[in-house]
């Protein structure tokens, strides 16, 4: 399904990583480990097409990133991929239904296997732990594990095909962190949807089927 070739990335205060060349199936779970500052977000921001490549490509689908405008990037990126970020990213005034279906706004295929919103947003949350009351809670109200949830539930709806996560155990105590892969690993289609995962965190590589250590692959 997605497959990376030769990537390359300078940062402008001089540094450069060569990445691992790594290839993702449907249905798989990859999670990419190693210290802070090795390139974890970064690969992961390249993949999303957020970050522009410098050298190499990335194939999904069939669909060459070199070949695409930013402008179909960034519907690709809509349609395909989920995303689950470090900072969350939740829009704070917003309740907790509404952040989860800023999901599939902009993404016609995403919101296309959603028939009815109301109710899916309920099956996404309650499967990750979260009780229904919750939905019209503006988000800064909620714990930081909760907020994690939400922000799951976001990158779920719809169902894209691929879902990226940077580091969304990081807030949590290692008994939450237990807690909520199991939820967050029971509510993906695992017959579809692939994830790739960094983390610092070795502990939880048991709940992926492959791992890579960004420690001992750099140039």
């Amino acid at each position: 399904m997605l497959k990376t070739l030769g990537l390359e990335y300078h940062y402008q205060y001089g540094k450069k990583i060569v990445f691992p060349e790594i290839e993702v199936k449907k249905g798989q779970r990859l999670l990419i480990s190693g210290f802070s500052g090795c390139g974890k977000t970064t690969l992961l921001s390249l993949i999303a097409g957020a970050l522009k490549l410098q050298a190499g490509d990335i194939k999904f689908d069939g669909h060459e990133y070199s070949k695409m405008s930013s402008l179909f990037l960034d519907k690709f990126r809509a349609d395909h991929i989920g995303y689950i970020f470090q900072i969350l990213n939740l829009i704070p005034f917003l309740s907790v239904s509404e952040n989860i279906a800023l999901g599939i706004k902009f993404s016609k295929s995403r919101k296309s296997k959603v028939a009815n919103l109301n109710q899916e947003i309920i099956r996404l949350i309650n499967s990750l732990g979260l009780e229904k009351e919750v939905l019209n809670t503006p988000v800064n109200r909620l714990s930081v594990g909760q907020q994690q949830r939400v922000a799951v539930a976001r990158a779920l709806l719809g169902k894209p095909d691929l879902i990226l996560a940077d580091e969304p155990t990081s807030a949590l105590d290692t008994g939450t962190t237990k807690k909520f892969l199991n939820e967050m690993m029971e509510t993906f289609d695992s017959t579809k949807q692939a994830i790739i995962m960094v983390s610092h965190d070795a502990s939880i590589a048991p709940y992926f089927d492959t791992v890579i250590d960004f420690n001992n692959h750099h140039a």
